[in-house]
């Protein structure tokens, strides 16, 4: 069932609600929870339909708040409120109600959220792009217990950690925090079987993936180790390998689809790894509404914690320098440098000593001097 509303209120919203309810048959509202999801008229129908798969599990009322707020003086004078509400097979095992807020009452949209929420009942607030600095202080981010983002929708996904980690509230979480739950358990589960001492680990992925990062860095906190960063071509991560005195624990996953778990005196083992869309995303952050610590903790460690590797590039250290790979005779009181774009861009700011730099435009003309070619006669 569908209801269009124009120039409407919220109390009028919550009657058609009732009405709409007691049309279907049921006069209960059998939800356990309201989740608000602020978006715009582009990603609204993904957001919508990611909810509504979700809510199979988590029945919920979804309240979708689009604000329209004009570009014209004229389209900002006009202050209205359009709904659009869904109910039955269109909601998926809740109700969805779409909010387009025009003129100046998209400044206000706690106000027209708070009276459509359900009464003693926890509330989520999603951003599945264009997150607030601070979601907790965000005046709709303020009405929920538990507040979504995706760094991984920002300009910058990696440098969107370090806002995270600025303005984390308890209650805030990330997907890309979500999306690597499958790999902690899969590791964590390898570790149990046998004990083992851990003297390093390496995580491989995909540039500007901010998942890779979370990953390093709640294994640096869990395991207290150097965790090297590798670049690869993904799909997302694609390895991580835990270093042992009997040989490296590997779980290795080329294709985005399945793993394959290798352990020293152990026969490979395929896992299933599988990357996950959105609705599973949201559907694994409603089961719990309590502060998540562990991610806290890994979202608060500098980023710079981890070293970094590119094909035909050394190791990044904490400062940020990165060495090249180059026989360890060739002049080791000067170690040569080289910049390197990697996942973050801002953290690598190697640059090339003073004597360094001269040494290597004097090879760089040497060099020029040898391979050019000779003049023939006649020429």
């Amino acid at each position: 069932m569908k209801i269009d509303l124009t120039d409407t209120t919220s109390s009028k919203i919550n009657a058609a609600l009732m009405d709409a309810r007691r049309a279907s048959g049921s006069t209960a509202a059998g939800m356990v929870l309201t989740l608000v999801i602020v978006t715009d008229e582009g990603s609204a129908y993904d957001a919508l339909k990611a909810a509504n798969d979700a809510s199979r599990e988590h029945p919920s009322r979804t309240l979708a708040v689009i604000k329209r707020a004009g570009r014209s003086p004229r389209a900002r004078a006009e202050t209205r409120l359009d709904a659009e509400i869904l109910v039955g097979t269109d909601a998926g095992s809740g109700e969805t109600v779409v909010l387009r807020m025009h003129g100046e009452l998209a400044a206000h949209a706690q106000s027209v959220v708070l009276p459509l929420l359900l009464p003693d009942a926890p509330v989520v607030v999603w951003w599945p792009d264009n997150a607030p600095l601070n979601p907790a202080q965000d005046p709709l981010g303020a009405l929920a217990q538990r507040r979504i983002t995706d760094a991984v929708t920002a300009e910058s996904p990696v440098g969107q950690l370090a806002q995270r980690a600025a303005g984390y509230t308890p209650g805030d979480t990330d997907l890309a925090w979500t999306r690597i739950t499958g790999w902690r358990s899969m590791l964590a589960a390898a570790l149990d079987q046998r004990e083992v001492e851990i003297t390093g680990a390496v995580v491989e992925g995909e540039s500007y993936n901010p998942s890779v990062e979370l990953l390093g860095l709640w294994l640096h906190n869990r395991l207290r180790v150097q965790v090297e960063r590798v670049v690869t071509g993904g799909p997302g991560i694609t390895a991580v390998r835990l270093r042992t005195k009997d040989g490296d624990i590997t779980l290795d996953r080329p294709d985005g689809l399945l793993g394959t778990l290798c352990m020293p005196g152990a026969p490979d083992r395929m896992v299933a790894l599988k990357r996950r869309d959105t609705a599973e995303l949201i559907a694994e952050e409603l089961r719990r509404l309590d502060p998540d610590d562990i991610y806290a903790t890994a979202v608060r460690t500098p980023v710079d914690r981890l070293r970094e590797r590119i094909a035909g590039v050394g190791h990044a250290g904490p400062g940020g320098t990165v060495e090249a790979a180059a026989p360890a005779a060739a002049e080791p009181e000067e170690p040569k440098v080289v910049e390197a774009a990697v996942a973050a861009p801002a953290r690598v700011t190697a640059k090339l000593p003073e004597k360094a730099a001269a040494k290597k435009t004097a090879a760089k003309k040497a060099t020029a001097k040898k391979t050019a070619p000779r003049k023939r006669s006649g020429q």
